[in-house]
């Protein structure tokens, strides 16, 4: 994170004793003679004297048989590195299946998890529907049957640009259950996202809606995905979810290749033996947008793709069989695939919300955790800031007291916002498990674990299994504390994408070519003296003023400082002078004006936190950023309005008119 660390060398919560005790993590500790966390870490990731398998071997051997999870053939050797990191094979000769782990073995007759609510989901409209794991079996199994029926096996692509409705986990492990590829598609994408990924995928059936509700209205998505097709092809079956209790008359049609789900699916079998599949075979397709170029398809397999979620779950989150857990994320994100599968390896509950966060009031999400007694709670920062700045009272009168832990990704905290999550929305009791990896990693290289302390915006430490390091620019270990550098990872683990789908040139440029036989992350990393780490945003985003470097986070953390700002960005812009100049824009908090007064305190506040040359050129006010539905603001539209640069595909943004707000601020 961003912030100085003069603002972040405070400890502000504090794990008792008893939650120490009582985690997953502590008893695993126990369970293996290890006294604290560091010296679990290193155990790991390291070799130690006197065990045979290296300490990567070990963990990743010992995690499979302590989280219960099933092979059908075990596997004849953790992993063969024998052609480098880069190409790592996991879990070598065993079979497996991720929708038996999450789904099957749950549902068995013997099973006391058969008659347990796998899934929750709510409605924008407020309808309520709650799906056993028995319900998710046949749900499942009949998805599976269909995808058979129109030709679908082992390794064939299948898209699911779908809106957030239960069905979506069925339909997942429906794609699992047969060895097909998933490849979910944020619904919120227009024609041009979505028809890249269809083309790149070559997707033959492609499963979307009607549409979906979000803030009070109908949003029509089979257009959408009609248009998509037209321009990417391919697609040979459209099976259209009917949440907004269509006819074929309200929405386009085409009677050869469109069908309901309830014709389609419906009418299946609810009978289905699940593939046996090798442990390195492909189970998703997700795709990455990238810095550049067309979008990044990331493989998964059904190995690393199960092991990596189950074990976080776990260990980080701490799973109890008594846990309700919502991650606000569509399905075509990452967080998506990764919170059902993390928590159903387990035979947990999770919890699905179709809509907004303020619909119809700024207390949705308050009200739903306490109505539904949700434990485990994830929310991008930006999101919370939006909230915040909504004010406190629309926290009164809901109890949060079923919130066990907290959750963040995807980008920096400020130390007002993180604080204002841990103690209003968890009570000061519930710990922000702030988390970092990504999609081509399906997990977290840093995350903290329930063992830990936390100081604002902190990420903890490297997680179990990840062998992390930070590094300069020649790849040597930065030995001093406090000092900035790349964020890399020194080993394979699991769930690392296995290539790319366009092939390994891209793969190997991507994350292997900076550094010998390190994965470079692309962030900016930092450990202090405490021990604690940070990270400072995207190392490829570095802002480069008259010679002098500073990461766009860095600029915004300073600005969000100041008691009238609620968030901010920073991009840089040609100057004659440095070569790159610092603009940033700003939202205010309520109560505060725009003045040319407060343009002067924000432009010092940036100077005498991070040096004179780094005083914004600019200050401009704006009263929102272009966001998309899972709240994380895209930087590239506003820089690219204000440079003047093609825009490219907008069909991420979910409030188009802030990109006029943004244009009219210069």
């Amino acid at each position: 994170m961003a912030d100085s660390l003069e603002e972040l060398d405070e400890i502000q919560y504090e794990p008792s004793d008893e939650f120490v005790e009582q985690s997953n993590v502590y008893e695993f500790m126990q369970e293996h003679g290890i006294d604290d966390f560091e010296e679990l870490h290193e155990r790991t990731v390291s070799d130690v004297d006197g065990v045979d398998a290296s300490g990567l071997d070990w963990f990743w051997d010992e995690v499979v048989d302590h989280l219960g999870l099933d092979f059908y053939e075990d596997y004849d050797q953790v992993r063969d590195a024998s052609e480098g990191p880069q190409f790592t094979d996991w879990y070598v000769g065993g079979e497996l299946n991720i929708a038996h782990n999450t789904v099957d073995r749950h549902a068995a007759p013997d099973s006391s998890n058969r008659n347990s609510v796998a899934t929750i989901w709510e409605g924008e409209d407020g309808e309520v529907r709650e799906i056993t794991y028995h319900e998710l079996h046949r749900r499942a199994n009949k998805v599976a049957n269909a995808l058979e029926e129109r030709g679908i096996g082992t390794g064939d692509t299948v898209g699911l640009y779908m809106p957030m409705v239960p069905e979506i986990v069925s339909l997942l492990y429906g794609c699992f259950k047969v060895g097909a590829i998933a490849v979910p598609i944020f619904s919120g994408f227009g024609v041009d996202a979505t028809a890249t990924r269809i083309a790149d995928a070559e997707c033959s059936v492609l499963f979307t809606g009607d549409g979906f509700y979000r803030r009070g209205s109908e949003v029509g998505l089979k257009g959408s995905a009609d248009e998509a097709i037209e321009e990417a092809g391919h697609v040979e079956h459209t099976i259209v979810f009917n949440r907004l209790d269509s006819t074929t008359e309200d929405v386009p049609w085409d009677d050869e290749r469109d069908e309901w789900w309830d014709d389609a699916v419906e009418t299946q079998s609810d009978e289905y033996e699940t593939k046996s599949l090798p442990s390195d075979q492909e189970s998703m397709l997700l795709y990455s947008s990238g810095t550049t170029g067309k979008p990044k398809g990331i493989v998964h397999t059904h190995a690393g793709g199960l092991v990596q979620p189950a074990k976080e779950i776990h260990f980080s989150f701490d799973h109890k069989p008594s846990d309700r857990f919502f991650w606000v994320s569509d399905i075509g994100w990452m967080m998506g695939p990764w919170t059902l599968i993390g928590n159903h390896a387990h035979g947990g509950t999770i919890f699905i919300y179709e809509g907004a966060p303020d619909e119809p009031e700024p207390d949705r999400f308050w009200e739903m955790i306490d109505r539904h007694g949700i434990t485990s709670f994830g929310i991008s920062p930006t999101a919370i800031r939006a909230l915040q700045k909504h004010g406190d009272e629309w926290l009164d009168g809901h109890d949060l007291s079923t919130l066990r832990l907290l959750g963040s990704t995807g980008e920096p905290w400020d130390p007002d916002s993180w604080q204002w999550f841990l103690d209003n929305v968890g009570r000061g009791e519930a710990p922000i498990m702030n988390i970092s990896g990504g999609t081509e990693i399906f997990g977290c290289f840093l995350q903290p674990t329930p063992l830990h302390s936390l100081k604002p915006g902190t990420l903890g430490g490297p997680a179990l299994g990840m062998d992390i390091d930070i590094v300069d620019a020649s790849g040597e270990s930065v030995v001093d504390d406090n000092e900035k550098g790349y964020l890399v990872c020194k080993s394979s683990a699991p769930s690392m994408t296995k290539s790319l789908w366009s092939g390994d040139e891209r793969y190997l440029e991507e994350y292997w070519s900076r550094f010998d036989d390190m994965w470079d992350h692309g962030d900016w990393a930092q450990k202090d003296e405490d021990g604690f780490w940070f990270l400072h945003g995207r190392s490829d985003d570095v802002l480069n003023v008259a010679g002098r470097k500073v990461g766009p986070a860095e600029v915004e953390s300073a600005l969000i400082d100041h008691e009238a700002v609620n968030a901010a960005v920073a991009i840089g812009a040609p100057d004659d002078t440095k070569g790159t100049a610092v603009v940033t824009y700003v939202i205010l908090n309520d109560g505060y004006e725009e003045t040319d007064d407060l343009r002067g305190e924000l432009r010092t506040q940036v100077g005498a936190e991070l040096g004179k040359p780094f005083r914004p050129r600019e200050v401009l006010f704006v009263d929102e950023f272009p966001k998309t539905q899972s709240g994380k603001i895209v930087r590239r539209i506003i820089q690219g309005v204000y440079t003047d640069e093609e825009l490219g595909d907008l069909s991420s943004i979910e409030n188009p008119d802030a990109i006029d707000d943004i244009d009219d601020a210069r």
